[in-house]
């Protein structure tokens, strides 16, 4: 299918609004160019299609083209109400006033980002984004279009059940994650609806999946529902991150970040508030070994 051009609206900073969608630099996914361009294959309710946005406009290809440009302002955060977050903290007054191009995205997708953030699960992500990179190139579908080359758009769900087990070992994928992401395709349809609901009721959909807990939840609706108060809990490092940024302070636990981002709870802002944390790279020094990387295909 030809690919269709529509003009962009907005100032957007496409590296900061969009980069959260990259699951590494050699995601089969997501590209950006030398032109400033981001390339975005994705397997829509149409089909699959691919995005290519730069700064004069946006073109897609491919059967879910039309879905993708209709898509766009939510992508774009366009549809992101900002104004609701009022800095509580003279750190993030200076980081909102340098960055006040940060939005949140919206792709409209959840399976798209819910399993990369399976496999994200407990491991480096180093060895997630390697999963990420193997299983998609192998098993989904060359980008449509004039889309770079190496670009790929995800299995569909029927595909990423057939996987056999030894691809998923092959990948580094440990029994555990690749049974939740198979649970999950298995109801795909029933996840997908959670991207037209409240992030509480979304929370709740994803996770009745076992295996999906709040952690994934919150890695998965802040990108598909671009939720701003989708905190996630349960991370190795953001809490530290969070505690020694707002108070210089090492050793703060889940517990001890929520209570640190609490004025910024009553406006439903918390997550935003984590993304202009960590664009201040203000960042503790490391004090406990890094966790250790299990090479489940050599095993």
């Amino acid at each position: 299918m030809a690919g269709r051009f529509i003009a962009r609206r907005g100032p957007a900073d496409l590296a900061l609004v969009l980069g959260v969608l990259r699951r590494g630099q050699g995601d089969p996914t997501f590209r950006m160019t030398p032109d400033g361009a981001v390339w975005r294959a994705s397997l829509t309710p149409e089909g699959p299609g691919t995005l290519r946005v730069a700064d004069d406009g946006a073109e897609a290809w491919g059967p879910g083209a039309d879905w993708l440009l209709e898509q766009l302002p939510a992508l774009l955060g366009d549809l992101d109400d900002h104004a609701e977050f009022v800095p509580r903290h003279r750190l993030l007054a200076d980081v909102h006033r340098r960055h006040p191009d940060l939005r949140l995205c919206r792709t409209g997708l959840v399976l798209e980002s819910l399993i990369p953030s399976i496999l994200e699960q407990k491991v480096t992500v180093n060895e997630a984004y390697r999963a990420w990179r193997l299983l998609v190139r192998t098993f989904g579908t060359p980008a449509p279009g004039p889309a770079p080359e190496h670009m790929h758009v995800m299995p569909d769900p029927r595909t990423w059940s057939l996987i056999p087990s030894w691809e998923w070992h092959r990948a580094g994928v440990d029994n555990k994650r690749a049974s939740t992401v198979l649970r999950a395709v298995r109801v795909a349809r029933r996840l997908e609806e959670a991207a037209a609901m409240p992030l509480a009721e979304a929370a709740r959909r994803l996770e009745l999946i076992p295996g999906i807990g709040p952690w994934t939840s919150a890695e998965t609706l802040q990108r598909s529902i671009g939720a701003p108060d989708a905190v996630t809990v349960g991370d190795l490092h953001l809490p530290g991150i969070v505690g020694y940024a707002l108070t210089g302070r090492r050793g703060v636990d889940d517990a001890g970040m929520l209570e640190l981002l609490e004025p910024y709870a009553e406006s439903g802002q918390r997550h935003r508030a984590v993304r202009f944390i960590l664009l201040t790279g203000r960042v503790p020094g490391r004090r406990v070994p890094k966790m250790p990387r299990v090479d489940i295909a050599r095993l």
